[in-house]
């Protein structure tokens, strides 16, 4: 009988991963896509940073970081831009799950798009920095379109995390009780 429920853990496992997966592939698509009506003065959300958040809200500072990698990476790999979003993105994942959301926030959507908010902001930031930072233009010009972008961009980000991070949480809550469910049943 153990047996039985040890599959049935491990299937939801597979299932959560398989999960993970799809949102993110469905993250990134999202990035290359240009929608009708969801930008707002030619620029886009930023997909992969509201799931960075997403997931980052409830994980531990390493699973944060890991994710941050990974989304940076990918985020890299879309763009193929210099410098890199890897460490403004890994910065995010650490700062978001170092939160610790529950104890300090309201668990609804406002709180989210606060983090968001911010987050954007600070990735933003950090890009310039780097920008700066290689000599690609002068620190005037970084400044300049920094001013322009870093609103817009952190205002239609936040303006759309509710839009995934509510299905993204409710599939994670399902998660844990069916995993809660499944390891009460296996003792």
């Amino acid at each position: 009988m153990p047996r039985k429920h040890q599959l049935s853990l491990d299937i939801i496992k597979i299932l959560n991963i398989l999960f993970i997966f799809v949102s993110l592939v469905i993250c990134s698509l999202m990035m290359l896509a240009d929608i009708p009506g969801v930008e707002l003065l030619e620029t886009n959300p930023n997909w992969l940073l509201i799931w960075l958040v997403s997931w980052s809200i409830k994980r531990t500072i390493y699973q944060g970081a890991i994710a941050g990698l990974i989304t940076g990476w990918i985020y890299d790999g879309i763009t193929f831009s210099t410098p890199s979003h890897v460490l403004s993105f890994v910065l995010v994942g650490v700062i978001t799950s170092s939160l610790k959301k529950q104890k300090y926030i309201g668990e609804d959507f406002i709180s989210v798009a606060f983090i968001v908010f911010f987050m954007t902001i600070f990735a933003e930031t950090i890009f310039a920095w780097q920008y700066a930072q290689e000599g690609f233009v002068i620190s005037s010009e970084v400044r300049q379109k920094y001013q322009q972008i870093v609103i817009i961009s952190a205002i239609i980000t936040s303006l759309w995390s509710p839009a995934f991070y509510y299905p993204f949480n409710l599939w994670q809550e399902r998660m844990r009780w069916w995993t809660k469910k499944q390891q009460s049943n296996l003792y």
